[in-house]
């Protein structure tokens, strides 16, 4: 069985960690596949919670195959879809089952996805999901009523380094600190100047900080990010690489700058850790890695 994670967190070493988005339906074997593959190589592993507020299979299951598979699960927590007592209850149903983290998440809303006529939720928020971990832990339920056994969990939250204006988010990370979280897993970092100023306040916080590396497949890709995605900032030299990549080979070159990406960031210990982020492209996450050990051989 895989090392805690928050055993690794607190072991020093460089963490790796990536996710999986389980399927649209019963078929599990390419998300079965995507596990096997990551275990034994990441030191945990996201299942995400209808990313993007599309219905897919639930995170909770998929981390019960991670388990299964001797693998370190992450449980992606969306405040989106329940109420406080289907997270409360949920919460409770994954630690007896062995699931030990949880990432807290407001979510996306529910116009952004492929159920619009669905109610969005948001009984709570990603912070106060938190404050329900720690309070859950303390033998009480959000209702002051007293639990029959308690839950124990290392829970994160998310930030975003490259959002403008980046004061709203440093006054949000605070909040999450304060109510409890351990770890962060960023959103896309790609200008690692810009995210050393963010680890300079970040530093000041008794947590740890995973980078996020979403794996860019194109030019395209990346060009469009940049313009559409809130929070995300793809630097021109990273597009004009991935342009000049010769025909086929953009995601090649995607691979060789994610890996590149992940050496700088161990080597120069900018932050804890990396999460990689292949988005449907889960195996070549291996590929990545392989990329970032061949990198930080180069430069020694």
């Amino acid at each position: 069985m895989a090392q805690s994670f928050r055993d690794v967190l607190q072991s020093g070493k460089f963490v790796i960690t990536s996710e999986i988005a389980p399927p649209k339906g019963t078929n599990i074997d390419k998300m079965c596949h995507h596990i096997d593959l990551l275990k034994d190589k990441v030191d945990a592993i996201n299942i995400t919670d209808h990313q993007s507020s599309v219905m897919r299979f639930p995170s909770l299951g998929g981390c019960l195959y991670v388990r299964e598979k001797g693998g370190e699960p992450i449980l992606q927590m969306t405040c989106r879809d329940r109420n406080q007592m289907a997270l409360q209850a949920d919460l409770l149903f994954a630690y007896v089952r062995g699931v030990r983290n949880v990432l807290c998440l407001t979510g996306d809303s529910i116009v952004v996805g492929d159920h619009k006529e669905a109610a969005d939720v948001f009984a709570l928020d990603s912070v106060q999901l938190l404050r329900a971990i720690r309070q859950l832990e303390s033998g009480k339920d959000l209702g002051g009523n007293d639990l029959d056994g308690v839950v124990k969990f290392c829970a994160g939250a998310i930030v975003t380094p490259e959002a403008r204006p980046i004061e709203p988010q440093l006054i949000k990370f605070e909040k999450k600190v304060e109510a409890g979280a351990e770890f962060f897993q960023t959103q896309a970092v790609y200008d690692l100047d810009n995210f050393r100023k963010f680890m300079d306040y970040a530093r000041k916080f008794p947590v740890k900080i995973l980078a996020g590396i979403v794996l860019l497949s194109s030019a395209r890709m990346a060009k469009y990010m940049t313009e559409n995605v809130p929070g995300i900032f793809v630097p021109q030299n990273l597009i004009d690489e991935l342009a000049s990549a010769p025909k086929g080979q953009a995601l090649n070159k995607g691979i060789e700058i994610a890996g590149r990406m992940v050496a700088a960031l161990k080597k120069e210990t900018i932050c804890d850790g990396a999460h990689i982020m292949a988005i449907g492209k889960e195996e070549v996450v291996i590929d990545i890695l392989a990329a970032a050990e061949a990198s930080a051989a180069a430069k020694t």
